[in-house]
């Protein structure tokens, strides 16, 4: 019968019906098809989704869903053996967790797209039996790992900033970013307070020094991401701050005894945990005050992951292990791999994560968990734990996510503008003579056709940027932003492999310079090593080379040179002749554009240091300064990326 004659019989009534049921109905099947992120919430329906699923699962499938792997964003052909390999990987062992990462070669770290990691996290939530929990660490948000997204500075520059407010809009736009590509938990933020200026793996990863402060920024983290669908991660418990050593590396100590523990390390645990947050990382740190046995680092510690956390501080959420495949795990257990999961899980973990060997670590588990050494209550109670994670935040409901709603999701241009104003307002002006600062814009820039270079004529103003190695992108963007402005500045790249080959070359340019930039690129790196005072170490203090290098300038210019710490603050400590001094914090690209616009004196600065450096700066220490000059002119406020 044709449509016009069938609507003829219909009565107005069911007319109306009809037209009602298309109105509403087409926008229902997307809602019910894609993750539709809320706030971090375990309904009824989802805790009996929990309750059931848990009674349905053999005890291989508990024990697989114990254990996370990691996944690197990138595409891949459904029949391509690393796919296969990976899906098989998840089927094989019934993991129930996935942390999503890129690749990475010692400093450099492969940054994908927000669509292809989407599209491959979504075929894998496709090929799981239950749907899985997917973390990344996004310790500087969503852009650490992938192009497009908001760029933070570390969080030490939030410290300096000192704002509650944008803490929160931190956790509030990486939750957004993080669930649009389908990440659903994130392992941040850090609540170690970081008292150690040696420290070689925590740094600027912290907020800083204060146990108060670190808090209320973790609490306000904590707060903004959970109220938009991400699950939180305190780490390191019981706190990394205090230590000199890399635990990816070695076993880190902690060595202050119970009284200073509870003033200082858990403090900002107590706030994250009264501020709901979803999950604590413990770390494979010794703590002789907490734990006497040397053999026993705190993940595999039942008085510290137990006794501490859960009994004492009254921790209900997912305890969940740092990587297993770190050196200061692994180094305890060489003769049998497989066991540390097992005093992992003993000791009071729920979440077992990158296990050096996947097979050797699920084997031993499942083993203890048949032989009795396991309870079966406290498995059943950790794999609830889990699957309750998974229903609060909606994937009992369903499992992916719309890939083309990424491009009005992520990267949008008020978060773009927030990133970049907390990086303002960290930049921390720590010493000034009084003679270089602001630095004065000289020339113009012409357009020019494409390639066409602007000839250095001047060197008046030269700049030296330190870098673990000159292959890396660190410094592109400060050079950038820098020949904006002057376009005949002077930039030389420098690493420790040929510091000492161009110290010559450097002493000249310093020599006939009016005013000398050295801008100094280092950061915290997992499993970094270099050569310091002679010996092999993990270290945040520029090597040999790059120091004797950046000493020798000061000796011939200190005067007329401002050292900027694109990273760790601490590094004036080794070089007292600084004059001036500025810290960033950070080597994200939003605080190389904030750090060229106050050398320029074109933001307020309003920083002040979140610790403080032994023998030259306390704590709280920062010089406030106006805009010098009038901002705006051919300075683009959010200018782009140069192109390589």
């Amino acid at each position: 019968m044709p449509t016009s004659c069938y609507r003829l019989l219909m009565s107005p009534r069911a007319l109306f019906l009809v037209a009602l049921v298309c109105l509403l109905g087409a926008p229902a099947f997307p809602k019910e098809k894609y993750q539709q992120p809320g706030p971090v919430h375990l309904g009824r329906d989802g805790d009996k989704w929990a309750e059931k699923t848990l009674r349905k699962l053999s005890l291989e499938e508990k024990v697989g869903q114990l254990f996370m792997v990691w996944v690197r964003a990138q595409f891949l052909n459904v029949d391509s053996p690393e796919y296969l390999q990976l899906r098989d990987t998840i089927q094989k062992y019934h993991l129930g967790l996935l942390g999503m990462t890129v690749q990475a070669d010692g400093p450099f770290l492969y940054r994908n797209q927000p669509l292809e990691a989407a599209v491959l996290l979504n075929r894998l939530q496709q090929d799981s039996k239950l749907p899985l929990l997917i973390a990344a660490d996004f310790e500087r948000g969503v852009s650490m790992r992938l192009y497009g997204a908001t760029v933070f500075p570390h969080a030490m520059a939030f410290g300096a900033a000192g704002k509650r407010e944008y803490a929160e809009a931190f956790g509030r736009i990486t939750a957004q970013e993080a669930r649009a590509i389908g990440v659903q938990w994130n392992f941040f933020p850090v609540a170690d307070v970081n008292s150690n200026p040696s420290n070689p793996i925590i740094n600027t990863r912290a907020f800083g020094e204060d146990p108060q402060q670190v808090g209320d920024l973790v609490a306000a983290y904590i707060q903004g991401a959970r109220a938009h669908g991400m699950l939180t991660t305190a780490k390191h418990f019981p706190g990394h701050g205090d230590t000199g050593t890399d635990s990816h590396l070695g076993v880190a100590q902690v060595t202050g005894d119970l009284a200073r523990l509870q003033a200082v390390e858990l403090a900002p645990f107590r706030k994250a945990i009264a501020a709901g947050v979803d999950s604590v990382m413990v770390t494979h740190v010794s703590v002789p005050a907490l734990e006497p046995d040397p053999n026993r680092v705190a993940t595999t510690s039942p008085a510290i992951t137990t006794g501490l956390l859960k009994n004492q501080l009254g921790f209900k959420g997912i305890v969940v292990t740092d990587a297993l495949d770190m050196a200061g795990l692994t180094r305890l257990y060489a003769a049998d791999i497989g066991r540390a999961a097992v005093d992992a899980f003993k000791a009071g973990n729920d979440v077992l994560i990158i296990p050096v060997d996947l097979d050797a670590s699920y084997q031993a588990v499942l083993e203890a968990a048949r032989n009795g050494e396991i309870p079966r209550a406290q498995l059943d109670a950790s794999v609830l734990k889990i699957l309750k994670a998974k229903a609060s935040v909606g994937l009992q409901k369903t499992r992916l996510v719309n890939v083309e709603a990424l491009s009005t999701q992520v990267g949008k241009p008020a978060n773009l503008a927030m990133g970049q104003q907390i990086s303002d307002d960290a930049i921390t002006l720590v010493r000034d003579n009084g003679k270089l600062l602001p630095l004065k814009q000289s020339g113009t820039v012409k357009a020019g056709l494409p390639y066409q270079r602007v000839e250095e004529v001047g060197g008046r103003l030269v700049v030296v940027i330190f870098l673990d190695d000159v292959r890396m992108d660190s410094g592109r963007g400060l050079e950038h932003e820098i020949r904006t402005r002057v376009p005949d500045a002077r930039v030389v790249y420098v690493d420790p492999r040929i510091a000492a080959a161009m110290s010559h070359d450097v002493a000249n340019a310093v020599d006939q310079a009016q005013k000398v930039v050295a801008a100094v690129y280092v950061v915290p790196t997992a499993g970094k090593a270099m050569r310091v005072d002679g010996r092999l170490k993990n270290s945040v203090s520029l090597p040999d080379a790059s120091g004797e290098l950046l000493q020798s300038i000061l000796d011939r210019a200190a005067g007329r040179t401002v050292v900027l710490a694109m990273g760790n603050p601490y590094l004036a400590d080794d070089f007292p002749a600084i004059q001036n001094y500025v810290c960033a914090y950070s080597n994200a690209t939003v605080s190389e554009v904030s750090a060229a616009k106050a050398l320029f004196g074109e933001i307020a600065i309003r920083g002040h240091l979140p610790v403080t450096i032994p023998n030259f700066a306390a704590r709280g220490a920062g010089i406030e300064r106006p805009p010098q000059v009038a901002h705006g002119g051919f300075q683009d406020a959010h200018p782009k990326s140069p192109e390589r």
